[in-house]
């Protein structure tokens, strides 16, 4: 009775005593793109972020031309060309980013607020945004760069597993597809194919914007009409539902090295899921929290099998990976993977002890404050809720909905939403069967 009192009190401490999710602010611009905003006035800096809806997903057939077209919007633009564009955002101290995922693509910017910096930083930030050249050599030397990277991951394990992970998870969906494509799609893509793609998908109805930084409502207004205006009108997309597995697979590949790389999963779940906080402290147990997972444990500090194992959930707008992994000797192959399966069966079967469970809630809770303890890791965060919808008291809640989570509720999430009789494993390393 004692110890669950003292358990009570202790997560009523971390409840009370954690950080507060930054206020969020939220709008659409007038031609509208949707905004959400954050001030931090503590530095004289902002951090802007625009992103689409236009990451591999909507590769189609040709996977690579999201990343492509991404990656050629700072190589050229409104006559400029790449050298010219650093060059400009150095001098006034600026830093400009771009990424490309499965289901987004960013622009990013930070800058010193200062007119004198900010001005002409959004001024050629608006230009690779909706005035991109495309040239011609620069897409020559990205695409050659791609296939060297495909060429690359032939020498790579884990590389392989990856994208062998993925096409055995995801099937015909999609997801299925790596964003930095394959040899015989790149091959297809020309600079056509990316002007099309980007008219296509960099447009108002598939945008967002999140800013963060010491600017007040008023300001941040501004800077989003600025972006947004010039944003084209397009359609939005939609991608198909991921669909379960319905048995399980495994495939071994043989590659000369002296470690097996172990991937072991199915389709998890999407953003703004039910059983998202169940599954995620679940996991965090089980094998998200490092070297004190009961993966690790069973794995590393009772047999040695491996150096770093761990499991994951992965959600995007539909249902993204739960993954477990690790590499271990060939020789320890099928203990290793014995040893992962019944661990995960067990927890499955059994869930979390109540000791368990209150160290991981302290451990996630009393970490919150990191995670939004700078403007690039709150952007991070709103872009996040923007693109998926999520609610503006997400970070608010976070912390509340962790310290709701019930061993129970752990158990039956996982044993409603995760079934090792029918996941994928792919096995990469000695010789193939």
């Amino acid at each position: 009775m004692f110890a669950k009192l003292l358990v009570s009190i202790s997560l009523l401490l971390v409840s009370t005593l954690s950080v507060a999710g930054p206020k969020i602010e939220h709008w659409q611009t007038s031609n509208s793109v949707p905004v959400y905003f954050v001030a931090a006035p503590e530095l004289p800096m902002i951090d802007i972020q625009i992103i689409f809806d236009a990451g591999s997903a909507q590769d189609g057939k040709l996977s690579g031309q999201a990343l492509l077209t991404n990656a050629m919007l700072n190589e050229g633009a409104n006559g400029l060309d790449a050298d010219e564009i650093a060059a400009a955002f150095d001098d006034v101290g600026a830093r400009f980013g771009r990424s490309s995922q499965r289901d987004m693509a960013m622009l990013s910017l930070r800058s010193l607020t200062a007119e004198s910096a900010l001005k002409p930083a959004l001024k050629l930030f608006r230009d690779i945004l909706t005035k991109p050249d495309f040239p011609q050599a620069s897409f020559d030397r990205i695409q050659k760069q791609l296939l060297l990277g495909l060429q690359a991951e032939k020498q790579s394990p884990s590389a392989i597993a990856s994208r062998a992970f993925y096409k055995h998870v995801f099937g015909d969906h999609v997801y299925a597809n790596m964003p930095s494509g394959n040899e015989q799609s790149l091959a297809r893509i020309t600079v056509e194919t990316l002007k099309n793609f980007y008219a296509q998908n960099y447009v108002a109805e598939k945008a967002m914007i999140a800013i963060v930084g010491a600017v007040d409502r008023t300001q941040a207004e501004q800077i989003a009409e600025q972006l947004a205006a010039d944003l084209p009108h397009g359609k939005v997309s939609s991608i198909a539902k991921v669909s379960a597995l319905t048995q399980a697979k495994t495939v071994k590949i043989s590659h000369p090295s002296t470690q097996t790389h172990i991937s072991v999963g199915q389709p998890g779940i999407k953003r703004g899921d039910k059983d998202y906080f169940p599954l995620y402290v679940g996991n965090h147990i089980l094998g998200g929290s490092g070297l004190v997972s009961k993966l690790s444990n069973e794995l590393r500090e009772k047999r040695g099998l491996t150096y770093s194992v761990y499991s994951y959930f992965r959600p995007m707008r539909e249902a993204g990976p739960y993954q477990l992994g690790l590499s271990t000797r060939n020789d320890q192959t099928d203990q290793a993977l014995a040893v992962l399966r019944k661990t995960l069966a067990e927890f499955i079967k059994n869930g979390p002890t109540e000791e368990e469970l209150t160290a991981a809630k302290q451990n996630i809770t009393g970490g919150f404050a990191l995670r939004v303890d700078s403007n690039s890791k709150i952007i991070g965060y709103i872009a996040m809720i923007g693109f998926y919808d999520l609610p503006l008291d997400y970070l608010d809640k976070f912390n509340e909905k962790v310290n709701a989570v019930t061993a129970r509720q752990i158990k039956d999430a996982f044993s409603r939403r995760i079934h090792p009789d029918k996941m994928v494993t792919i096995l990469v390393g000695g010789e193939a069967e």
